[in-house]
């Protein structure tokens, strides 16, 4: 995977970057303006961040694996120690299925119904890969969603939850809090 340098990066024109940052020549940027890099974050090939009004806020050690996209008019935030694993989707707009109105970028906006809600995930949240977050949602501190879950829903602090739509399977250990306090004692 190639990196793009601190000067690519520089050019690229987010509001906000940080120090240590790897983001793949292959990634793509929309609105860049709107995207604000923590540093120690890394974005893998294939990534898609499309900044809408709201913006996309990405905090410190954060990783954004292969294939996956952060989409929307709200605001999306990815807080300190994420993982987003491959081909995830985190939105923050959605079309409105019901029939009642038309979808897609091509039509004008007055024929359509886009819902927008800002996307929040708290620290040390883990996303497995192939699932869908959907506008609206917070991902409350430690929250693991296990691989290809629809989370339609707010989910609670310190849980795994998996399937379709995502439910809470157990609760997840906190020794992690312990580790980041040592982790930052070190640095």
């Amino acid at each position: 995977m190639g990196f793009l340098s601190r000067e690519q990066l520089e050019t690229l024109g987010f509001s906000e970057l940080g120090s240590n940052v790897f983001i793949s020549d292959k990634a793509s940027f929309y609105n860049p303006t709107k995207i604000s890099v923590g540093s120690h974050v890394r974005i893998d090939d294939f990534c898609v961040l499309s900044a809408g009004e709201g913006g996309i806020k990405i905090g410190d050690y954060v990783h954004i694996a292969v294939f996956s996209s952060l989409i929307g008019s709200g605001r999306i935030k990815l807080s300190d120690f994420v993982n987003i694993s491959s081909r995830v989707s985190i939105y923050s707009s959605n079309d409105d299925y019901s029939g009642t109105s038309m979808s897609n970028p091509m039509v004008p906006r007055e024929f359509k119904n886009v819902q927008s809600a800002n996307v929040e995930l708290h620290k040390h949240v883990i996303v497995g890969s192939g699932s869908v977050v959907l506008p609206g949602v917070t991902l409350n501190e430690g929250v693991a969603i296990g691989a290809l879950s629809l989370v339609v829903k707010d989910c609670e602090a310190f849980t795994v939850f998996s399937g379709v739509p995502a439910k809470p399977l157990k609760p997840r250990k906190k020794d992690l809090k312990l580790l980041e306090i040592k982790f930052r004692e070190s640095r």
